[in-house]
């Protein structure tokens, strides 16, 4: 335009949609032919800068659209030269195909590269084809190698002849008809038969464009079993787009026009070829971080506990949260192993230091945990042999940790407890306040050469047991003291009547949305004993009699409990634990049953030496250690562990 606004050139799409004729464009005034448009050229020209406004134009066919008009001032060869108007007005639905600048610039230029953030392969495939559908096609399909979507999918291979199993990503049209989602399901599984289009596709790597007039929708339809097929595609237009990556083959894009619209062509290759390249980058990024996030998920999560056990009497809760959205486990761990005997070992750790790295060495100590607890040591002990395996690791890469250790005897109502470094336990009586455990402190695993001490003592029924890791009382802007202040606050008088899961998100109220946090780990538990009826106990002297007394007393208990069957086992088993404690400990002794998961034979001796099986080669002819043979042929398993008085044997057997 020159500066009064006439018109001295246009393309031909300006002269398509707003005048009868091109002749009727040029030397017409801007604001005849757009009503409004001579404000926003004055201003441009006036003010030497780029003006935009919105205005109604209508068509030579009497439709109106709601256009943007840009007017940009001008300097050229030419005196009369002023401006420049852009006038942008969306395509009729039955034109959209026409141009192909238009879809190109739809295509490439406006929607694609919005998409190039997302990672989500599934919401990735959904934007691919709301691009594709409704700006280069009536309907499509983004179909991709089962094996990239699964990373547990071997290897692509031909089946019969046809394409490798692929999975039908996103479907779109844009004729509001379900048959397309009913006939084309997303997510469904399957292999193209040889011959097909789509496997020459694959084949050869190269676009297919077809017409699917006469019978060529039909035949589809019948290859596939699908009737409706027929009806979908018939006289269609089909273009298929290889898509390609670090040169392989992901999968293809399906792409269909209808008869009401242009059939593909040379450029329409072209411009389908450039979107399946660059949307190509896109879907191998996603590709590449799903897999990867899923195998570090896999990895953290394989690291947490699938399950706590502990004695019938005793409730346990626990609750994990991750310090990081994108890293779902940290190097905060938990617990809970029920033990021989009615007794459970209670353990909370926290390894120095985030993300994957803190997980594997938690996954490391878990292990350790559960081997230790096997073994039945006592608390101090345990930790002190963890410190050890911490310090081997450290010789690599340096690691310390922080871990309570608790083990509870439900029979006696005894409570074993050790630290090293880690915050304190708090313990809440049912009728009193909550307190702080005062554990002799110890350094941290891996680091302190200060020993490790055990603290015993005796807690009431229906006591709660609270155990957490740092996070949960403290972060950047508050004061440990304050969390812990608090943490008493949520365990006051009363709270021990409380549900455990209330407890802990009580104690979760105003860490919960703290985007600074560590990652946090709690472990909460009631503690009972079993009841009075499900366990007994006799002291016997050191003497060759106890053991048919034994035998005497053992048949009668399991006679009352409804165990006969068991009892011929259980003397047995009875007899050779007495007959070993007189003969190795000597001083007095106590036996005692538990029925609890199973039948626990237990014989308490003031002696700490282990006893242990001999080998015939070894034993020769001598009867010693021979009973232990019987022990471990009768016992589902058996085992020993240390006591504050000397030692205790045990042997467990499955209740029928």
């Amino acid at each position: 335009m020159d500066a009064s606004g006439e018109i001295l050139q246009f393309d031909r799409n300006a002269a398509a949609v707003l005048a009868d004729a091109p002749e009727d464009l040029l030397g017409a005034k801007l604001g005849e032919v757009i009503p409004g448009a001579q404000v926003p050229l004055d201003e441009a020209l006036r003010f030497e800068r780029e003006r935009t406004t919105m205005l109604t134009v209508e068509s030579r066919q009497g439709a109106t659209y709601d256009a943007v008009v840009t007017v940009h001032p001008m300097n050229g060869s030419s005196p009369d030269l002023a401006a420049l108007a852009v006038v942008r007005v969306p395509v009729p639905l039955a034109d959209r195909f026409l141009d192909p600048a238009v879809i190109r610039r739809a295509l490439l230029e406006d929607s694609l590269p919005r998409l190039g953030s997302t990672l989500d392969l599934e919401l990735l495939a959904r934007g691919l084809m709301s691009v594709l559908v409704p700006h280069f096609c009536n309907a499509g399909a983004l179909l991709l190698l089962e094996s990239l979507v699964d990373a547990d999918e071997p290897p692509p291979q031909s089946l019969r002849g046809g394409s490798p199993a692929l999975r039908r990503m996103a479907v779109a049209f844009d004729d509001g008809d379900q048959a397309w989602d009913a006939t084309f399901p997303t997510g469904e599984v399957f292999s193209y038969p040889a011959g097909t289009p789509y496997v020459r596709c694959m084949e050869t790597g190269a676009p297919v464009l077809l017409g699917l007039g006469g019978e060529g929708a039909a035949r589809i339809a019948e290859t596939w079993r699908r009737p409706p097929v027929g009806d979908l595609l018939k006289g269609a237009s089909m273009l298929i787009l290889p898509i390609f990556a670090d040169g392989s083959m992901l999968g293809f894009f399906v792409c269909t026009r209808n008869v009401a619209h242009r059939p593909f062509d040379a450029y329409d290759i072209e411009i389908g070829m450039e979107f399946a390249s660059r949307a190509a980058i896109f879907i191998e990024s996603a590709r590449r971080y799903g897999r990867e996030r899923a195998t570090a998920l896999t990895l953290q999560r394989s690291m947490l506990p699938t399950g706590l056990s502990a004695p019938s009497s005793v409730e346990v809760h626990h609750r994990y949260l991750p310090g990081s959205r994108l890293i779902e486990v940290g190097g905060d761990w938990y617990e809970s192993i029920a033990l021989p005997g009615g007794r459970v070992a209670l353990v909370v750790g926290d390894v120095a230091g985030h993300g994957v790295r803190a997980a594997v060495t938690m996954g490391r100590l878990r292990t350790a945990i559960h081997t230790l607890a096997a073994l039945e040591l006592p608390p101090a002990e345990a930790l002190e042999r963890l410190d050890s395996l911490m310090r081997t690791m450290g010789e690599r890469e340096p690691h310390f940790a922080t871990c309570a250790y608790v083990v509870y005897d439900a029979v006696t109502g005894r409570c074993e407890v050790a630290s090293a470094g880690h915050l304190p336990p708090l313990l809440a009586p049912p009728d009193g306040d909550a307190a702080f455990l005062d554990v002799p402190p110890a350094p941290p695993l891996g680091i302190g050469d200060d020993p490790i001490v055990t603290r015993e003592f005796t807690v009431e029924d229906g006591t709660l047991l609270f155990l957490y890791t740092d996070g949960l009382v403290e972060n950047r802007a508050r004061d440990i003291d304050d969390g812990l202040a608090r943490l008493r606050r949520t365990f006051a008088r009363g709270a021990a009547a409380r549900p455990l899961e209330e407890l802990c998100q009580a104690a979760l109220d105003g860490v919960f949305d703290d985007q600074h946090r560590d990652d946090i780990a709690m472990l909460v538990a009631r503690l009972r004993r079993i009841p009075d009826d499900h366990h007994v106990s006799w002291e016997l002297p050191a003497d060759p009699a106890a053991v048919r007394r034994a035998r005497g007393l053992i048949r009668a208990r399991l006679e009352g409990w409804g165990l006969g069957e068991l009892s011929p086992a259980t003397e047995l088993l009875a007899s050779e634990l007495v007959t070993n404690a007189i003969q190795h400990a000597g001083g007095r002794l106590t036996l005692r049953l538990v029925r609890e998961g199973g039948l626990v034979c237990e014989v308490f001796d003031a002696s700490d030496g282990r006893p242990r099986i001999r080998h015939d080669e070894e034993a020769g002819m001598a009867e010693s250690g021979r009973g232990l043979h019987v022990v471990g042929r009768l016992a589902q398993r058996w085992g020993v562990r240390r006591t504050s008085g000397g030692k205790a044997v045990w042997a467990e057997q499955e209740l029928p």
